[in-house]
């Protein structure tokens, strides 16, 4: 369940549910943030499109997923061209840990590809990646995006079905082509 901060009960760990609490993740955060209720109670987790990412962090995450080495000038360059960026903290006042992370690319009207879905595999299992999944599918929905296009691993195909992902649709098939 996704809340927005300060809207609804807001559970954090340990504190009241106060208007300076609200202001401090605000302040961390971003103004569009949003709460992420998991089966995992121990921790609180925050979605974030405004929170900037630190490069090694994020490259760290990608890493914990088995994901190659990117260089971070070209990693950078992907997110400035992003058409949606979405981090999920772990919170903590002094230290917020990047646990997950998705972004999208597309012409911002008709249709939107989502690349890079990873939530750290300490916390895999807590329906976070679904959740993660469907606050990114309600951002490009308030977008008006009519189409969206993602490409996954072999090992997580069965993840998107069960989002109810249709696995190549009307028979269609991708061509790739690499430069190198």
């Amino acid at each position: 369940m996704i809340r927005k901060l300060g809207e609804g009960k807001i559970r954090p760990l340990g504190w009241g549910n106060s208007r300076q609490l609200i202001n401090e993740w605000h302040h961390v955060y971003g103004e569009e943030s949003y709460e992420c209720i998991s089966t995992n109670k121990k921790h609180q987790f925050i979605f974030s499109q405004s929170k900037p990412f630190d490069l090694i962090e994020l490259e760290q995450l990608l890493q914990s997923v088995g994901w190659s080495r990117r260089p971070l000038r070209r990693v950078q360059k992907a997110l400035d061209n992003s058409l949606l960026k979405v981090g999920l903290w772990q919170h903590d006042p002094r230290f917020p840990r990047l646990i997950g992370f998705a972004r999208c690319t597309g012409d911002g009207v008709l249709q939107a590809t989502v690349w890079d879905v990873a939530i750290h595999p300490v916390y895999q299992g807590f329906g976070l990646g679904k959740e993660l999944m469907s606050y990114v599918m309600k951002s490009l929905k308030i977008m008006n995006i009519e189409r969206v296009i993602l490409f996954a691993d072999p090992g997580v195909v069965s993840f998107y079905k069960s989002q109810g992902w249709m696995l190549e649709p009307n028979g269609y098939r991708c061509a790739f082509w690499y430069a190198n």
